[in-house]
């Protein structure tokens, strides 16, 4: 669905001027959304998958680990498709108390798309660099929003999303380097003019949401507390916004319409976007794209 389009349908959860916030800047903070019963659910699950972690010692399908990990102090950098591997964290994503927030930016008709567990793990925690969603996993539209839940406080020294207000009016970026690779990275010195002067960082305490549309410049910088900062993210979309490419990050849940009803036809949005590599073949995360982009592109 087109923004005109959810323009015509009121907000559930939002206030207007939240809504309008959204589209114009591409992120906005909702304090203290969901309530203590849901985060004492979801620690209680992200704790039993940090314990089953102890025994894993390299990367895999459900979790990419920080450096140092070992069985008596587990460090993850992601638990990939949370909603593959615990029951609770698919019932958050799809319960009303989620569902709605995405059919206030996507319209009434809501379709689920992925989700990961990023952790930022005290004294460390890996820089994300500058970067576009889309391009990752291209969509008809850009209705697809990701919602990101603090499960713990996020303060400035804690790594939170960095963003830049209104980068998702302009151009997309390529996620390729000049030879050819795909990064997923933006240099700095190809940012948008005043970049600096328009990033914002999206703090907020345990219990808030955290929306970023598809097309917005985010990031994030390292964690030097000494608390953990896990960000739950959600992907939606419209209904009727088609996914160009496979998905990344797969899950049962695919496709799942969490609020309104099915589409009986696509929308799609004039402007193009850049296709990635094909996900079909292994995705490996993240990081590993952006390490190699400082070896290969000057900034």
């Amino acid at each position: 669905m087109l923004e005109a389009d959810i323009r015509n349908h009121p907000v559930q959860v939002m206030t207007e001027a939240q809504r309008e916030q959204f589209f114009a800047e591409g992120c906005l903070v909702l304090e203290n959304v969901i309530d203590d019963g849901w985060l004492k659910r979801l620690r209680a699950a992200m704790a039993e998958m940090i314990d089953a972690s102890r025994t894993v010692t390299e990367s895999d399908a459900r979790f990419v680990l920080e450096d140092g990990h070992g069985p008596t102090d587990p460090r993850l950098r992601r638990l990939t498709s949370p909603v593959s591997h615990h029951p609770e964290f698919w019932a958050f994503a799809s319960s009303p108390s989620i569902a709605a927030v995405a059919a206030d930016v996507c319209g009434p008709d809501v379709k689920f798309y992925h989700s990961k567990l990023n952790f930022k793990w005290p004294g460390g925690g890996q820089k994300f660099d500058w970067h576009h969603d889309i391009p990752a996993w291209p969509h008809t539209d850009y209705s697809p929003v990701t919602i990101g839940l603090y499960m713990e406080d996020c303060g400035p020294e804690q790594g939170p999303l960095l963003a830049v207000k209104g980068s998702h009016k302009e151009p997309l970026h390529s996620m390729y380097d000049a030879n050819g690779n795909w990064r997923l990275r933006i240099p700095e010195a190809r940012m948008p003019a005043h970049w600096q002067e328009n990033t914002t960082a999206l703090t907020a305490p345990a219990g808030s949401l955290v929306l970023l549309n598809c097309r917005v410049i985010h990031g994030s910088q390292r964690n030097l507390s000494a608390h953990m900062r896990p960000l739950l993210l959600n992907v939606y979309s419209s209904a009727d916004s088609m996914p160009y490419v496979f998905n990344p990050i797969p899950s049962p849940y695919e496709g799942e319409i969490v609020q309104g009803q099915k589409a009986n036809k696509s929308c799609h949005d004039p402007r193009g976007c850049e296709l990635p590599p094909d996900w079909s073949k292994g995705y490996v995360g993240p990081w590993q794209h952006q390490g190699g982009a400082r070896k290969t592109i000057a900034e």
